[in-house]
């Protein structure tokens, strides 16, 4: 049961990678540091797009219109957060 607590602690870094450097990503796009145009750059901006999206979505149905402002990726990370700790306190119960 431990190697299970350590695959989904995992995931959760993962995730949690791909939602650092999707929003960083976006900045820097905002910004026009970054040209979506660029080969590399749009393909990694579109593959992170493909995989947070479902994600994004999900928690954007309960969020409030702040206008331009998207803040799923500050609830998605505390969510993660949230979940990692519950699975690191409570590892103890299941070896």
């Amino acid at each position: 049961m431990v190697s299970v607590i350590q695959i989904l602690l995992l995931i959760i870094g993962v995730v949690r990678f791909f939602v650092i450097a999707h929003f960083i990503m976006s900045w820097l796009i905002r910004f026009e540091v970054l040209n979506v145009r660029q080969e590399f750059v749009g393909q990694v901006w579109y593959t992170l797009e493909r995989i947070l999206d479902p994600i994004y979505s999900r928690v954007r149905r309960f969020m409030p219109d702040l206008g331009g402002i998207d803040l799923s990726p500050i609830v998605v990370l505390v969510g993660l957060e949230i979940i990692r700790i519950l699975l690191l306190n409570n590892a103890a119960a299941f070896i």
